[in-house]
């Protein structure tokens, strides 16, 4: 029997319903509305595309949106005192910072620099702290939407053997912390794991299989245990196609359930950026 499909729309719909409602709360109670800013160093095609999304997101949500663009000739000591400056608005809400930045800039030297209550891409280390005492209020937008669309299967996570395949400061690492969070055991691969030969013996007893590499097919489908429960982040161009990191064909036969490539984890995560935009809200008014 084939997988189901686990499409990331319409739980972003369900999840935009109740932050609609939320912020209409928030905007009676304060008499103001969330305000995301945007900061992009430079021009870049990605970037753009992922700025009209938070765009339509906000007017959709009736969330005030700022853009902030830079030269790319910015220095990192520039970006950073602007970062300081987004910092100490007390206008703006959340900060957010498109990647890629211009290759002179270390993109891991910057977060730490955003203020966590502003953090709205959950990236500051405070925030990624909070998930190993199970207290995250913001987190990784990639990683929560997975976490969302395992959960929209229904299926308990105790005990369950989960397998990461890729251990980024954005996914990998995150989706490791919440998912032991829940109690799955849980086994996380990287480079050195394929390079060892390793990779097809965790891939094949995972029943919970998240993969965050970003390479086309990387994981075969026949390694996919009978079940299991596939969630492919992976964003690939292959000629006119875009494509996961996992053989989806092959996969979904064997798989319960398992995520389009296009249409799974990309949908919900700008939806999971404006949750933590409307969380850094009530963290900012001291909203339990």
């Amino acid at each position: 029997m084939p997988a189901i499909l686990l499409a990331g729309k319409p739980i972003a719909e369900k999840i935009k319903a109740k932050l609609k409602e939320e912020i209409e709360t928030l905007k009676s109670k304060f008499n103001t509305i969330p305000t995301l800013a945007t900061i992009q160093v430079g021009e870049n095609p990605q970037a753009t595309i992922y700025l009209k999304s938070q765009k339509k997101n906000t007017l959709e949500l009736g969330i005030e949106f700022q853009e902030h663009p830079l030269p790319a000739t910015t220095t990192e000591k520039e970006l950073i005192d602007y970062i300081g400056k987004l910092n100490q608005d007390k206008e703006v809400t959340g900060i957010l910072l498109q990647l890629p930045l211009p290759p002179h800039i270390n993109s891991k030297d910057i977060p730490i620099h955003i203020d966590p209550r502003k953090d709205v891409e959950g990236i500051h280390p405070e925030n990624v702290g909070q998930a190993i005492f199970g207290k995250m209020r913001i987190g990784s937008c990639t990683a929560l939407a997975v976490m969302e669309l395992i959960k929209s299967t229904g299926v308990d996570l105790y005990g369950k053997e989960a397998v990461i395949v890729g251990h980024s400061e954005i996914v990998g690492k995150p989706v490791s912390l919440l998912l032991l969070d829940k109690f799955a055991t849980t086994t996380t691969c990287h480079i050195a794991t394929g390079q060892r030969g390793y990779l097809p013996t965790h891939v094949k007893r995972a029943e919970i299989l998240v993969v965050a590499v970003g390479r086309p097919g990387i994981i075969q489908g026949e390694w996919v245990q009978e079940g299991a429960i596939v969630i492919d982040v992976g964003i690939n161009k292959v000629g006119d196609k875009i494509v996961g990191d996992v053989e989806f064909e092959k996969a979904s036969e064997k798989a319960s359930y398992i995520t389009p490539v296009p249409g799974g984890v990309g949908p919900l995560t700008v939806t999971i950026l404006m949750r933590n935009l409307v969380e850094a809200f009530k963290i900012q008014h001291n909203i339990n």
